[in-house]
């Protein structure tokens, strides 16, 4: 079987599909999967470091602002567009698929359109909770639609193709225990672990209060903490938490990283986490039942984070606030509330982990392969 797989954009769109194509080939080592993407978007070089091969169609975003140079933005994606069709078409006629799976962004319209209107089977995937313009003007052409929860249903036009499905979480997060993952870390001795990340790269407003929030701590360590500062801020952080007289040689607790490498490991030990509310770790914390706080990003097309997080909070699962007007004080005080009410955070867990769906590569899977057999 040939199936094409199409994403791009962020990582959070390129790993349900990466999780999908290592499935597919355990199952059936013959599978012939190609990527197809951006030509200058972040999935190319995600693919490069894989055995999968890629191919590109030039086409770019389309931004909802009327300011002239978004206007002009737009109308460069609309010559994109009509180019992409013709790409599109040369890829499908080189390749034949037999399936053709979408995990978001822009740069899988083409491919799942113009497949679809092919009259080959085609399924799109979307991690957030609100579907993105990709997904909105795909629906029509596509087969089914995959969603992470069944909240997702009600924003579709065409909720019979629904699925839920959930969002695929790496594997390795589910190989050990809480507490084996405590004892890796060297946080098992009785106190909670606050995990904190803000993105890849950092997030200078967010680390800023995370300053106040570790100087804080210092004063009595009542939990251990792991936060990734990001190479962005790595110095800014250095300097600020020296001018506030935390040593951090002399609180080994707290644990400040430019980056958490071994994720699997601090997810798995996690008894709260601070983040933003990106569809990927939405994933991962309903997948571990992890309780959260989380702060979404103001800056994301559409409030897709809100959206997220919001559902969330809904069910009981994370306490949700919003960057403006928040301190460090503020979110210390709220983490230290949630991991003093044990009956509190274990209610937390229960409805976050409710939420979780650890089999969500097998259901795409199916999904998926039901429009083939």
């Amino acid at each position: 079987m040939k199936v094409i797989f199409t994403c791009g954009g962020t990582a959070g769109h390129v790993n349900p599909a990466l999780a999908l194509a290592g499935y597919m080939l355990e199952k059936d080592p013959s599978t012939d999967i190609l990527f197809v993407g951006a030509e200058r978007g972040l999935e190319r070089d995600l693919i490069a470091h894989t055995q999968y091969p890629f191919r590109s169609v030039n086409i770019s975003s389309f931004h909802r602002s009327l300011k002239p140079k978004e206007i002009r933005h737009n109308l460069i994606s609309v010559k994109n567009l009509m180019h992409a069709k013709r790409q599109a078409d040369a890829i499908l006629d080189d390749f034949r698929p037999n399936l053709i799976v979408g995990t978001g962004g822009y740069a899988s319209y083409p491919i799942v359109r113009y497949g679809a209107q092919r009259g080959i089977p085609a399924a799109v995937h979307e991690s957030n909770i609100v579907p993105g313009l990709t997904t909105k003007q795909l629906e029509p052409y596509a087969q089914r639609i995959m969603v992470g929860f069944e909240d997702c249903r009600v924003h579709y036009k065409h909720p019979d193709k629904v699925v839920v499905t959930g969002t695929p979480v790496r594997g390795d997060f589910f190989t050990q225990t809480k507490a084996e993952a405590k004892r890796k870390l060297g946080a098992d001795d009785g106190r909670p672990l606050v995990v904190s990340f803000w993105g890849s790269l950092g997030a200078g407003r967010m680390n800023g209060m995370m300053a106040e929030f570790l100087e804080l701590e210092a004063a009595r360590e009542p939990f251990h903490h792991i936060h990734a500062v990001g190479s962005i801020s790595w110095e800014a952080m250095q300097r600020e938490l020296s001018a506030r007289g935390v040593d951090l040689a002399a609180h080994p607790a707290l644990d400040v990283r430019e980056y958490i490498y071994d994720m699997a490991d601090v997810m798995r030990a996690a008894d709260l986490v601070l983040s933003r509310a990106g569809a990927s770790t939405i994933a991962e914390l309903t997948a571990l039942g992890v309780p959260a706080i989380l702060v979404p990003s103001p800056n994301v097309t559409n409030h897709h984070q809100e959206k997220n997080a919001n559902v969330l909070g809904d069910h009981g699962a994370a306490l949700v606030l919003a960057q403006e007007g928040l301190d460090g004080k503020r979110l210390f005080t709220a983490a230290s509330e949630i991991l003093h009410d044990e009956g509190r955070r274990a209610d937390m867990e229960k409805n976050m982990a409710s939420l979780g769906v650890r089999d969500a590569t097998e259901r795409i899977y199916e999904t998926v392969m039901s429009l083939v057999r």
